[in-house]
C-alpha cells in the first residue's frame, strides 16, 4: 500500500468530516473499502473518486457525527483486512480439498 494523507483545508469540518488522501491506489482498494465503512450505522457519508487518472492518487471521504473518521478509517482496515485474511483462508482449505480429492481419483 502507498502512503496516506488528509486532504488540506479538511480540518474545519470537524473530526468526523475527512478526506484521507492514498497515494498509489485506485479503485480496487476504494471500492471494497467504502463497501465496508458505508454500512456502520455511524457513518452518515462514505465515498471516494479518483481525481484525475493519469494519477494513482484515490481521495477517500467519511462523514459521521457520532465518531472521528480517522477512527472510522482504521475500523474499516482492519475489517477489510480480516475479510482478506478469511478469504485466503477459505480458498486455501477449498484447494487443499480439492486437490486430495484429485490425487485420491487417479
Amino acid at each position: 500500500m502507498g502512503a496516506l494523507a488528509e486532504l488540506a483545508g479538511d480540518e474545519k469540518n470537524g473530526d468526523g468530516s475527512r478526506t484521507f488522501v492514498f497515494i498509489n491506489e485506485g479503485h480496487t482498494l476504494g471500492n471494497a473499502l467504502k463497501t465496508i465503512i458505508a454500512r456502520y450505522p455511524e457513518v452518515d457519508f462514505c465515498g471516494y473518486t479518483i481525481p484525475h487518472p493519469t494519477e494513482q492518487k484515490l481521495h477517500f471521504r467519511i462523514q459521521s457525527h457520532r465518531e472521528r473518521a480517522i477512527d472510522l478509517l482504521k475500523r474499516g482496515l482492519e475489517d477489510l483486512e480480516a475479510l482478506c485474511d478469511h478469504t485466503i483462508e477459505t480458498f486455501e482449505k477449498e484447494m487443499n480439498t480439492f486437490n486430495a480429492t484429485v490425487v485420491e481419483i487417479n
